[in-house]
C-alpha cells in the first residue's frame, strides 16, 4: 500500500531523493523514507550513480559545515560595520560639501537628493571594489575575516553588487540581533567567515 509521500517522492530528482536518503535521513519521517527508497527502487537508479552522488553530497555538507564553523558572530560583523562606516562616512563628509559648492543646489530638497545619492555612490564604490577583488573592506581586514559563497568561492561581480546594494534595507542592520547573517549575506548568498 502506498503512503502519502509516494507522490510526493515520484517528483522529485534523483539527486533530491539520494539526498533524503543519505545526508538528510534525519529531517524526514521514516514513510518518507520508505517512499523515497521505493522511487529509487523504481527508478533502478544504478549502485555508481547513487554512490557518486552520495560522495557528491557528503562534500557539500562538509564544505557547508566548515563555513558555519568558521563565520564569524555579530560582535564582529558590527566592528567590520563600524570601522567601514566611519571611513566611507569621513570620506563623504571632506569630498560631498566641496562637490556641492560647484553644483547649483537651491533647494533643500535638491541638496538631500545629492547628499543620499552621493552616499549610494561612495558605499558603491567602497564596497565593491575591495570586496570583488580582495574580498576583504578594511573594516574586515582589521577583524581578519572575509566573503565568501555559500560554496566557500570568492564571490562573483553580481554577489558583491547584490550584497553592497541590498545594505540599503533599512533593517539590514537590525537583522543581526536575529541571526549570524544578515538580509545582504542572506539575499546575495555569502557570509563572512574568518580569513
Amino acid at each position: 500500500m502506498d503512503n502519502s509521500f509516494t507522490k510526493v517522492m515520484s517528483n522529485k530528482t534523483d539527486e533530491e531523493l539520494i539526498t533524503i536518503v543519505t545526508v538528510n535521513r534525519n529531517k524526514y519521517q521514516e514513510l518518507a523514507i520508505e517512499a523515497a527508497e521505493k522511487e529509487i527502487d523504481i527508478r533502478k537508479i544504478d549502485e555508481f550513480k547513487f554512490q557518486a552522488i552520495s560522495v557528491k553530497l557528503e562534500n557539500e555538507k562538509k564544505i557547508t559545515q566548515k563555513i558555519e564553523n568558521n563565520s564569524v558572530g555579530s560582535r564582529i560583523r558590527f566592528l567590520n560595520f563600524v570601522i567601514d562606516f566611519i571611513i566611507v562616512f569621513i570620506l563623504f563628509l571632506f569630498i560631498v560639501p566641496v562637490i556641492e559648492t560647484f553644483l547649483p543646489l537651491i533647494s533643500r530638497l535638491e541638496r538631500s537628493i545629492y547628499r543620499i545619492g552621493s552616499l549610494i555612490i561612495f558605499m558603491s564604490l567602497y564596497y565593491i571594489p575591495f570586496e570583488y577583488k580582495y574580498q576583504k573592506t578594511v573594516g574586515k581586514i582589521v577583524t581578519r575575516t572575509k566573503v565568501v559563497t555559500l560554496e566557500n568561492n570568492k564571490p562573483e561581480l553580481i554577489d558583491v553588487i547584490s550584497r553592497t546594494f541590498c545594505r540599503l534595507i533599512p533593517f539590514d542592520r537590525f537583522s543581526f540581533l536575529y541571526s549570524r547573517n544578515g538580509f545582504h549575506d542572506v539575499i546575495s548568498r555569502t557570509k563572512v567567515i574568518k580569513g
